[in-house]
């Protein structure tokens, strides 16, 4: 365990401050361009009700033709795996798959892989973290329990939020594990619920972190669930 807490390069290459930071009027714009530069920028204007009909669906349909060239770089049997309401991500450089909801938007931050995010909900994303390590299986570092309490107060939060681990545990995917935490991180002004699947293999340490406010926490926890459990790592 003293080697994850230790290890400078995985505080610094890990992105510290991976929660998304909730704006009142417009999403979060970037400066920089995503792998995939998009087309159609989206904002989200809140004086608009969010429960009007067609309006998330609307944004959706405006996503899907950015969205195009990744699906069309799948191979045809991934993209018959994906689930209704999600788009499926293959990277076969990193060697890493997942699902993420239907009609977030790819955005770029510095020092992740990939990130989706929601137009309208800036606390709903997911991200994905990739990092060069000597290890070859994440059970090296200790239980989930270890890593995941030092991961939420030295990585996956930002120092000045109070952080609290919710569940820890281990699942097996093709004989490769992988562990899963769930955890909050309270804000002065709002509560992010989160979950992250860590695993290693090609010689890299994976971090998949999704999440949500805490008050959509009960409608989103599915989906985001859905999000963790499809993160699966093949050899490259």
């Amino acid at each position: 365990m003293a080697s994850l807490q230790n290890s400078p390069s995985l505080h610094r290459s890990l992105f510290l401050n991976s929660l998304p930071q909730p704006h009142s009027h417009v999403a979060p714009a970037f400066s920089c361009c995503s792998r995939r530069p998009s087309s159609l920028l989206v904002r989200a204007d809140a004086s608009v009700s969010p429960d009007r009909p067609g309006r998330r669906q609307l944004l959706a349909v405006g996503l899907i033709l950015p969205s195009v060239p990744l699906l069309s770089q799948n191979s045809i049997s991934f993209a018959a795996e994906s689930k209704k309401g999600f788009i499926p991500v293959q990277d076969k450089k990193d060697g890493y798959t997942f699902f993420y909801p239907f009609g977030w938007q790819e955005v770029t931050i510095e020092g992740q892989d990939k990130v989706f995010k929601d137009v309208i909900e800036p606390l709903e994303s997911v991200s994905v973290n990739v990092i060069p390590t000597n290890k070859e299986d994440i059970r090296e570092f200790g239980s989930p329990q270890e890593i995941g309490e030092t991961l939420i107060k030295k990585v996956l939060a930002p120092p000045n939020q109070k952080t609290k681990l919710l569940e820890a545990k281990e699942r097996i995917v093709d004989g490769k594990a992988y562990y899963t935490i769930e955890f909050v991180a309270q804000a002065p002004n709002y509560t992010r619920h989160a979950l992250s699947t860590i695993s290693i293999a090609n010689g890299k340490f994976y971090t998949l972190t999704t999440g949500a406010n805490e008050r959509r926490w009960g409608k989103m926890k599915d989906k985001l669930q859905t999000v963790v459990e499809s993160f699966t790592l093949s050899n490259v």
